[in-house]
């Protein structure tokens, strides 16, 4: 029911008793205030003996950055224990985690380190965070800092397959400081221990509410952006650009940017204009490069930095790095000297951050001015080898007089490690196969394998200083992968030998194991000739096109010198269904062949739903004696038929064929001619086309005097042309099988109609639908209505069999098949749905099982309808004991609290997205369970509706309990 409108006071008394409870949702400010910065570094467990490691137990540290005082000049609160929460639901209680180390670290600031384990029940992707209030003070760039609480985390993906791992470890401080209308340049110096690629995002800063209620609730924080929050660079402050050499490079007095590098997360401010404290925060992503697929996330940490801003009138130093520089394992890198100067002639700091620090060593040489220089050395090892660069980040600090703040210049410098080059590779011929042998390699690191590459002839090519791998422009295939501690390896083309007559080339190089991955220079070329020919095959023909009578004639070439080959000698003939059989799938054909003998015709064959591949192998005595039964096999490539497929278009009047072979010659250097039968039986010659390695494609369109014409019915066939090198005279001629294919039209393309639902109309009788909505939810049904349009052409097939429709629950998921109806059907109703949120489009078949286009797809969303009652009755007859919507289209969730009339908040869930509050109380004055006395009572509910956009409204109004 609804109760008689309030008069005029009740109603002010109500207003200021909604202020009182929006105030009450805010946090208090009474918190001491005091959180500046910090993050959560992970890793896997570490402690020794290996063998028992627990993947699942996961160590931590975080490192807060805290204000020694407040704005005001008192001490500001302190955290010598904090609150983690792990991300499965549970956390280490309030306060549960002790500091091992507080140092001050600049006037007003403290580090507080914090370190931490936590072992998981099952693998899978937790996010590990801190939350606490508040934040400093009048931060710029947040509406209400002070009133805000301050959350980082680090997220952690628990994989069996990939066992351990470490989060990136970010060097440098977390706090920086910068001048007004100046370059402020910052560089987290990040780094990964397991050599996994590194992805920087800036982002908004976040908080999660108040920990103390979440510790008592056993759930995970939700962080959403500080109020009010906004970046650096956001036209509100009014900044501008100054000159800067970039990148990226200045464009003085346009707006302000802020902006941080994907790849080495350097960030950029040109410049800030307000002067104060700012926070923003970053987001560092480790992706992991996995053989065979996709890169994948291995875990994110979150920190959250503050910048202060102070309207110092000094000027930046200017700080020089030479370029990135690659080199190789075990080989010192040149000394690489940094030099700053400093405007106003200033002494210079100088330092260098990376995760190589130590063993590699940066110096100091002289402060300046005018020139402040230092030297980095570094030796690489082997297991500093991997595919992204090493980051060392340099920074020049300069040191003004009292009362000026310090400004930076940064720069990171980059540098790649690649494995040396295996040396002194050979190679030494044994009859037809290679025996390749080299010296044992120096960088043995776990899992790198060495692979083995192979071309016809000499290269010609000389890798480049730091070129790691073997090009596939240089014209050679891997034939081999083997274990890194191997040092010799035999190649006998997959058992087939290699070709007589051929001058063979290898290289070899070190491919590392992931994550770090990386790999080696090659080694040098090493070449062996393979004397005589070989016997090869030349033709696989098709004569005949037939189910049950179809026939090939395969041909082949006689091995040289046949006076080398000891008797018995001659060969195995062996088939396959396809174009690219499994090897263990051939079967031989009944019969031996001798030394002369090099054709043979293949009868019996289903030539026209097939095609067929041959292997050839030739055999010869080990030895001229009698007694010795050993055999040498050679096997040449397999060949096979040619297949031709034909696919008629309608919409084009035209014949589309493609071809496709799998031979050892080439018939991409000589043109394949394309064959139609004619009306009196006969075949013909429409065009001729260079085709490619694999195949070759041609499209039929008739000729402008005769046309191809729907419903006839056409045959092909194609005669390939081929060689082995084109400088001789060889031919090798082959047909593919006879293809028909009738040229039909098209089913017309559907168009739908899907009745639609007015929500305003819905919205604006809330109060008057008849029902209330059933505790399960509403019952939909979509209408669905279509006809058929000319396209895609105007003479399209309308003698329509069959309607297939389908339906995708939103427009982001795919369409799939919903259900089948009669062509002579043109309506739907999907019936029986708990949500009317759907996207449907429909298919039409003809009578030749031809299908349409698809029709146009067409998209409902459910309406947002939500209405609380005002009166309730918990009195346990079973009629109106809850309060709960009376009228509700699908809900996701449902967040409600409910404030007495003095605005003590008495009940508060999330767990119910239908609220079904029962009069009991969970507020502070009383137990929990507890029934709270009959009155007049006010809800705020934040409703998050099952919609396509997943909108959120929050509703609020009063209710009054009668018991």
């Amino acid at each position: 029911m609804n109760l008689p409108l309030l008069n005029r006071p009740l109603r002010l008394w109500l207003a200021g008793l909604l202020l009182l409870v929006a105030w009450l949702g805010t946090p208090s400010a009474s918190y001491a205030t005091h959180l500046r910065a910090g993050d959560i570094q992970a890793k896997t467990d570490t402690t020794l003996p290996a063998e028992n490691r627990n993947p699942r137990r996961i160590f931590f540290k975080m490192i807060l950055y805290t204000s020694v005082t407040t704005t005001g000049g008192q001490l500001a609160a302190d955290e010598p224990t904090v609150t983690i929460f792990y991300g499965d639901n549970t956390n280490s209680g309030e306060g549960g985690i002790p500091r091992v180390k507080r140092t001050l670290v600049a006037p007003n600031v403290y580090r507080n380190v914090y370190y931490f384990e936590h072992t998981y029940n099952a693998p899978g992707n937790y996010l590990v965070s801190y939350l606490s209030v508040n934040r400093v003070a009048g931060v710029q760039n947040l509406t209400n800092s002070v009133n805000e609480s301050f959350y980082i985390s680090t997220r952690i993906i628990l994989d069996p397959i990939l066992k351990e791992n470490s989060s990136p470890a970010l060097l440098a401080p977390a706090i920086d400081q910068a001048s007004r209308r100046q370059v402020f340049l910052h560089n987290p110096a990040a780094y990964d221990a397991d050599g996994d690629s590194l992805v920087f995002l800036r982002r908004e800063s976040q908080q999660a509410g108040n920990p103390s209620t979440l510790v008592s609730n056993g759930s995970n924080p939700r962080p959403t952006t500080v109020s009010g929050f906004r970046f650096p660079d956001d036209g509100f402050f009014r900044a501008i650009q100054v000159p800067y050499i970039g990148p990226p490079v200045g464009v003085p007095n346009d707006p302000a940017i802020y902006r941080q590098d994907i790849n080495t997360g350097q960030i950029v401010w040109n410049s800030p204009e307000v002067v104060g404290e700012y926070n923003v925060a970053m987001v560092v992503q480790e992706w992991r490069r996995i053989p065979g697929a996709p890169p994948r996330l291995m875990g994110e940490v979150i920190r959250d930095m503050q910048i202060t801003v102070t309207p110092s009138n000094n000027l930046r130093p200017t700080l020089v790095v030479p370029p990135d520089l690659c080199v190789v394992a075990g080989t010192p890198i040149p000394p690489i000297v940094v030099t700053a100067t400093d405007p106003e002639n200033n002494r210079i700091l100088l330092e260098a951050y990376g995760g190589m620090i130590p063993p590699a060593t940066f110096v100091q040489n002289s402060q300046g001015p005018p020139t402040a220089r230092g030297t980095f050395n570094w030796t690489p090892s082997c297991s500093d080898i991997r595919s992204d660069p090493h980051q060392v980040l340099f920074k020049a600090t300069d040191q003004p007089a009292a009362g000026l703040t310090p400004l930076i210049d940064e720069r990171p410098l980059r540098i790649t490690v690649v494995g040396p080059p295996p040396q002194n590779l050979r190679v030494t011929p044994v009859g037809n196969t290679a025996r390749l042998d080299w010296d044992n390699y120096l960088c043995q690191n776990p899992g790198a394998e060495i692979r083995v590459y192979r071309r016809e002839n000499e290269s010609g090519w000389t890798p480049g200083p730091c070129e790691t791998g073997i090009p596939a422009s240089r014209g050679y295939t891997r034939i081999g992968t083997i274990n890194v501690g191997s040092r010799t390896f035999l190649d006998d083309n997959n058992g087939r030998g290699l070709e007589r007559g051929k001058n063979y080339c290898y290289r070899i190089y070190v491919e590392f194991a992931r994550p770090a991955g990386g790999a080696s220079i090659a080694s040098n070329e090493a070449c062996v000739k393979v004397t005589g020919r070989s016997a090869r095959l030349t033709h696989v023909t098709v004569d005949r096109t037939s189910t049950t009578n179809g026939q090939i004639t395969v041909r082949w070439n006689k091995p040289a010198p046949t006076a080398a080959f000891n008797a018995p000698a001659g060969y195995f003939l062996y088939r396959a269904v396809g174009q690219n059989p499994a090897a263990g799938s051939y079967t031989r054909i009944d019969r031996e062949f001798g030394l002369n003998d090099t054709t043979w015709v293949d009868g019996g064959l289903n030539t026209t739903e097939n095609a067929y591949s041959y292997r050839l192998v030739f055999f010869r005595a080990a030895t001229a004696n009698p007694s010795d039964t050993t055999r040498i096999r050679e096997r040449p490539a397999p060949a096979s038929s040619v297949r031709i497929e034909a696919t008629p278009n309608p919409l084009t009047n035209s014949i589309g064929l493609t071809w496709t072979y799998n031979v050892p010659w080439d018939n991409s250097q000589r043109p394949t001619t394309i064959y139609r039968r004619l009306q009196n039986g006969t075949f013909a010659p429409v065009g001729k086309v260079t085709g490619t390695a694999p195949g070759g494609t041609f499209t039929d369109r008739g000729t402008t005097a005769r046309p191809l014409v729907k419903g006839e019915t056409y045959c092909y066939y194609v005669k390939t042309n081929g060689t082995y090198d084109i400088s001789l005279p060889d031919s090798l001629i082959n047909l593919s099988q006879e293809q028909c294919v009738s040229l039909l039209p098209i089913p017309c393309t559907p168009i739908l109609t899907l009745k639609p639902t007015n929500c305003d109309s819905l919205a604006s009788r809330l109060f008057d639908l008849p029902a209330t909505t059933p505790a399960s939810g509403e019952i939909y049904n979509n209408y669905l209505s279509w006809t058929l349009s000319n396209e895609p052409t105007a003479d399209c097939s309308r003698d329509i069999v069959t309607y297939i429709i389908y339906y995708a629950p939103n427009d982001t998921e795919p369409l799939k098949e919903l259900d089948r109806v009669p062509g002579t059907q043109t309506t739907y109703v999907h019936q029986g749905l708990r949500s009317a949120a759907g996207c449907y489009a429909v298919q039409a078949v003809d009578a030749n099982r031809a299908v349409s286009a698809l029709s146009n797809k067409e998209c409902k969303d459910n309406c947002l309808l939500f209405l609380l009652p005002n009166i309730f009755t918990p009195n346990g007859d079973g009629r109106n004991d809850t309060f709960r919507p009376k009228v509700f289209s699908p809900i996701e969730r449902t967040v409600v609290k409910i404030y007495n009339r003095w605005g003590t908040k008495v009940y508060e869930s999330d767990r119910d997205p239908l609220i079904n509050w029962s009069g009991g109380s969970t507020g502070p004055e009383s137990g929990s369970g507890t029934r709270v006395s009959e009155g007049m009572y006010f809800y705020q509910a934040e409703v998050e509706f099952k919609d396509a956009n997943r909108t959120k409204r929050t509703f609020k109004g009063w209710v009054q309990i009668n018991r």
